[in-house]
């Protein structure tokens, strides 16, 4: 027998991140749609008026085209406020070679935003913080706020959530507490997380000689570096970096190893002004639904490495459509909502494949120079001819399917360019350009 959401019902969000704010904005969409007056409850303690780790969720916050595409599907758009930077090129350093790879499609845009409030050591105001214009439009639509945490939540004949200070039955629970912080959930509710994998991140001054709309892209250097970025946010960079097992001084070792690169704009090792050491999701959770419970974006699954502000859209969407027109018990999860998270999944296997590709190419220093002059040769070609630009900006980005970059890998006209390259830089001769 389905179960199903009823006029009345109140739905307990727990965490208020894009994929909390955003199930809370869909599931007030789709109720008004069918009639259905429900009461929502969204559980978020971080306060956006605090700086550094109180109110960040350790992310680098970038918005794809995808993410903002899902918000006007919401009637929601970025305030200018909230945008630090519109991103337009990529410096690419790889094999001792840089390159610089201008968006192939100006028409989709790339956002930098600040997650919380700005770094621990900001003086002045308080940034604006795209979570907090989230949250803002959820409750303005009628989400009711709850700014306490989460101690636990207990099955007794449903859900219950329990904060310091009060006791909350559901007749529906959203899990949206990402991956960085402990599941509330009783074992009950048989949840099993994401396996997540940690980053290092760093904020630092913007010197006066770096541009507002460029990042800056490593792959592969120093050892162990899956690919690392340093990104324009107003009068900050952030640095990203995704490195086998994360070690402390990750950070450090990045910016000795890149001194002859970044150089120019920093003679000595810069000062953080905020940093840590977030996990990102590698694998989907195993159980992320059941009866009258059900878990969104990073709490389920993500993207691999890149648009996880996306993937929360896209999950808390199909997620709530599923609970209003289908229905709130494990077989409308299992019928309507696994399919769009399988998605994802499958498309990450191609992620998984691309990155372990590149990975091994990049090592090789022929390889990796080939590369680079395959992007440096399609300068002046039409946007649809630039495969290896279209590649490097989505691998650093993630605003285009893993499974469509891994295409542009095996087309013959660009296997007959990369093979063109080699040979011509093997054999000392000028490369060729391939005509547009």
């Amino acid at each position: 027998m389905r179960l199903r959401l009823r006029e009345g019902d109140r739905v307990c969000i727990v965490g208020g991140g894009p994929a909390g704010s955003s199930a809370a904005l869909h599931l007030l969409r789709l109720a008004g749609a069918a009639g259905l007056n429900l009461e929502i409850l969204l559980f978020e303690p971080h306060k956006p008026q605090h700086l550094g780790a109180r109110s960040c969720k350790g992310c680098a916050g970038i918005l794809s085209d995808g993410a903002l595409r899902q918000m006007a599907a919401l009637d929601l758009a970025v305030p200018p406020d909230v945008v630090q930077a519109e991103l337009r090129a990529y410096v690419v350093h790889v094999a001792g070679q840089v390159t610089s790879i201008v968006q192939p499609d100006p028409r989709r845009r790339i956002l930098s935003v600040y997650r919380g409030s700005g770094p621990r050591l900001h003086r002045g105001a308080p940034l604006a913080s795209f979570d907090a214009h989230l949250l803002g439009a959820a409750t303005a639509r009628g989400a009711r706020h709850i700014p306490e945490r989460v101690r636990r939540v207990e099955w007794e004949d449903g859900p219950v959530v329990y904060t310091d200070t009060g006791r909350f039955p559901a007749s529906f629970l959203v899990l949206a507490t990402g991956v960085n912080s402990l599941p509330p959930l009783s074992p009950a509710f048989g949840y099993e997380p994401p396996e997540s994998v940690p980053m290092a991140q760093d904020e630092i001054l913007r010197p006066p000689n770096w541009p507002e709309d460029k990042v800056a892209g490593f792959f592969d250097q120093p050892p162990g570096l899956v690919f690392g970025a340093v990104v324009p946010k107003g009068a900050y960079l952030n640095v990203s970096l995704l490195w086998d097992g994360a070690p402390d001084d990750a950070i450090q070792r990045f910016y000795e190893a890149q001194r002859e690169g970044l150089g120019r704009f920093f003679p000595e090792m810069p000062s953080s002004c905020c940093s840590c050491h977030p996990r990102i999701l590698v694998t989907p959770a195993r159980t992320y639904y059941g009866e009258r419970w059900v878990a969104v974006g990073d709490a389920a699954v993500a993207r691999l490495y890149k648009d996880g502000i996306n993937s929360a859209f896209i999950t808390s969407g199909s997620a709530m459509r599923t609970a209003v027109e289908h229905g709130i018990d494990r077989e409308s999860f299992a019928m309507a909502y696994v399919p769009a998270c399988r998605a994802i999944a499958d498309d990450n296997r191609y992620g998984k494949l691309l990155y372990s590709v590149a990975s091994r190419a990049l090592r090789n220093p022929e390889l990796a120079r080939a590369c680079v002059s395959c992007v440096r040769a399609e300068a002046g070609l039409r946007a649809d001819r630039r495969l290896y630009s279209r590649l490097m900006w989505g691998m650093l980005t993630g605003d285009e399917p893993y499974r469509e970059l891994f295409r542009l890998i095996v087309q013959p006209r660009g296997l007959l360019d990369f093979g063109r390259q080699l040979l011509h830089r093997e054999g000392g001769l000028p490369a060729q350009r391939t005509p547009s």
